[in-house]
């Protein structure tokens, strides 16, 4: 008496990773998120690596976890991986108040952002991608 299984959202050649409820918002994590796209995955950790920015570290273990799903559970060749789609959304935004002079306040407002990694296994035939 169980619910049916649901099925895959992704392809047999895929595997995914999320993180949900980055303290970045949307706008910042897209600019490291567009520099991994369409990247062989082992080119994509090199940049994050190298990154200068503060979120890549946490895209980096997205792409890592996704690398991990692919070999571990989909049994993908990791040397074939790249990204096939790095997504950014909007979450919850904290509203804050902070004090001001005369008696006034100013809203301050916390962003935060989901990201999700998406890597594929490219076909045999196909070549390494040289971006």
């Amino acid at each position: 008496m169980s619910k049916p299984a649901a099925p895959r959202r992704v392809a047999d050649s895929e595997a995914l990773a999320s993180m949900r409820g980055l303290r970045i918002s949307a706008r910042k994590l897209n600019l490291v998120a567009r520099t991994i796209r369409g990247k062989s995955a082992a080119k994509a950790l090199a940049e994050l690596t190298f990154c200068q920015r503060r979120i890549a570290g946490e895209v980096k273990k997205v792409l890592q976890a996704a690398i991990a799903n692919a070999e571990n559970n989909h049994q993908l060749d990791v040397d074939r991986l790249y990204v096939k789609e790095a997504s950014v959304g909007r979450a919850f935004v904290l509203k804050r108040f902070h004090t001001r002079g005369r008696g006034r306040s100013a809203r301050v407002e916390k962003h935060y952002a989901h990201l999700t990694v998406i890597v594929r296994e490219r076909p045999q035939n196909e070549t390494e991608e040289t971006a």
